[in-house]
């Protein structure tokens, strides 16, 4: 892995900085962003810093428990007069935000490098299902969302439809790793539905959620129907769980545990997605070289801390060492950096907690025999939390390294010579997010992805395919998840379903001159006729 050096187009790329980094939004545009957040202008605030530096990028105020709960109820104001806005007048506020995401994309992209350490590649990965989230749900919304008319209990007779009701006031409670891409997933199909929105982003990545914030008023939407609170969770995430109508989260999995139990005490839906220790199975067939490439991106992309980042792979032993090789070879290519501009591949983790469970996770496995191929140290000369990317192999199963998620830049390989075990051993595991499968044959790659208990599962591709494919359902099985984002799904889960069914002429109960034995036989005859015509 070698370091990177400013290229000519970050020469010319160098307004005032923060945080030490080129390039980076002046402080005061920082602190622009940072007054769109509601609440907590008078209480202690906390500093944030850059995870390529660890200099300060940010001073954020905190908001306290009543700072919410307030904030609620103007939202639960707010709310009534959005919802009764036609949905198609929701749904061209999306679609011009997702234009506007694209023509601004150079300040967001420095603000994602800025607080998440990302390569800039991986901070663009940001942008696109961003741009594509609001493209989509500025075209569909509506559609998704109108009336849905179905056949009565009795033809002509009943008239029969499906409405759909926004839930009032979303909770949204947004990791740090992807600050933009999840906010623009879960906050713009709720407001898109109708809802109102209190999203508490991260501090540390809370830059990027204010700043599409910021762009989404631009773009039309009111003020006072998204409100961006910041704080810690053990002190306003009492408020968000008792205050919402619906609550939305991502991270991990005890803590999704700890806030569905919260929720289901007041009987209001939730949505999670959690943990994950992705999979990729090399099938015999595979190309090895692209399986390679392919495993490259999907591993250390966003230096791994991405949900849905593959953290073991199984290849069959038949190319077993040829697989092995051109993937080392491939990793040890990588150009680790902190700079902004393209080029670096692959930046920093985000905190020192991450850099410190990465290390502890590689170290373990080292101890307890596995071997590191690749990688496997830190490097504080580029900056205090960038690591190498890392390939391992005989990982034994005591090994915390071997089941439980590191979230960075660590991989293990696995061999296997029987296709069922391989999918045995990717299915035996408390998670069920993403499963990545490569294979010559697309059949047999369709075949074996069905079989993986994977909420989303991409056929000679890491992650993307399902990711970027915003019309899917993306969420977790088992352990990592309850609920889907994206897709119709989505936004469904947002609304309420109301089923209206209005009768004319026959009545559902016999007449009184009609005796009720008669009459059931009578029923009898026009229920089997039904069933043959529809």
């Amino acid at each position: 892995m070698t370091s990177t050096t400013p290229t000519s187009e970050q020469e010319a790329h160098r307004p005032t900085t923060i945080g030490g980094v080129v390039g980076a939004p002046t402080a005061a545009r920082a602190a622009q962003l940072v007054r769109r957040a509601s609440g907590g202008q008078d209480s202690a605030p906390t500093e944030v810093t850059a995870p390529f530096t660890g200099l300060l990028t940010a001073s954020l105020p905190q908001a306290t428990d009543a700072d919410v709960r307030a904030i609620f109820a103007k939202a639960r104001s707010a709310q009534q007069i959005w919802a009764a806005r036609p949905a198609r007048e929701r749904q061209r506020v999306l679609a011009r935000l997702a234009e506007l995401i694209l023509r601004r994309q150079d300040e967001i992209l420095d603000i994602v490098q800025l607080e998440a350490g990302k390569a800039r590649l991986d901070a663009f990965d940001e942008v696109s299902a961003t741009a594509l989230v609001a493209g989509y749900y500025g075209k569909h919304s509506a559609r998704i969302l109108g009336t849905r008319r179905v056949g009565g209990v009795i033809p002509v007779l009943t008239k029969a439809a499906e409405l759909r009701h926004p839930k009032g006031v979303v909770g949204i409670i947004s990791p740090w790793n992807y600050p933009l891409a999840l906010t623009a997933m879960d906050v713009l199909p709720a407001l898109a539905a109708g809802n109102a929105v209190v999203q508490k982003p991260d501090n540390q990545t809370a830059l990027s959620a204010l700043w599409l914030h910021e762009l989404a008023e631009e773009a039309g939407l009111p003020s006072g129907i998204w409100h961006i609170v910041l704080g810690r969770g053990s002190r306003i995430g009492d408020a968000l769980t008792e205050e919402s109508d619906y609550l939305c989260f991502t991270g991990s999995t005890p803590t999704g545990k700890a806030l569905a139990g919260k929720v289901a005490h007041r009987l209001t839906g939730y949505s999670l997605e959690l943990g994950g220790k992705n999979p990729m199975l090399i099938l015999p067939g595979a190309p090895v070289a692209k399986a390679a490439a392919g495993a490259v991106t999907a591993c250390f992309s966003s230096a791994g801390q991405l949900c849905v980042s593959v953290e073991r792979i199984y290849v069959h032993e038949s190319i077993r060492a040829e697989f092995t090789s051109a993937f080392v070879t491939k990793t040890e290519a990588l150009r680790l950096g902190g700079e902004l501009g393209y080029a670096a591949d692959m930046g920093s983790l985000t905190s020192e907690s991450q850099l410190a469970a990465v290390s502890a996770h590689v170290e373990d496995a080292r101890a307890k025999g596995a071997t590191v191929l690749t990688g496997g140290r830190a490097r504080p000369d580029l900056g205090p939390l960038f690591y190498e990317p890392t390939v391992l192999t005989g990982v034994p199963e005591d090994a915390a390294l071997f089941a439980e998620e590191t979230f960075g830049p660590v991989v293990a390989i696995y061999g296997y010579t029987d296709v069922d075990d391989a999918i045995a051993r990717a299915n035996s595991t408390v998670y069920g997010l993403n499963a990545s499968v490569w294979t010559g044959d697309e059949a047999e790659g369709w075949a074996v992805a069905a079989r993986l208990r994977a909420g989303t599962v991409n056929v000679n591709e890491g992650y993307a395919a399902t990711f970027g494919t915003v019309a899917l359902p993306m969420g977790g099985m088992k352990e990592s998840g309850f609920g889907r984002r994206n897709g119709a799904e989505g936004l469904l889960k947002y609304t309420e379903s109301q089923s209206i069914a209005l009768q004319r002429g026959l009545r559902l109960r016999p007449p009184r001159f009609v005796p009720p034995k008669l009459w059931a036989v009578g029923m009898t005859t026009g229920l089997r006729f039904l069933r043959r015509i529809r």
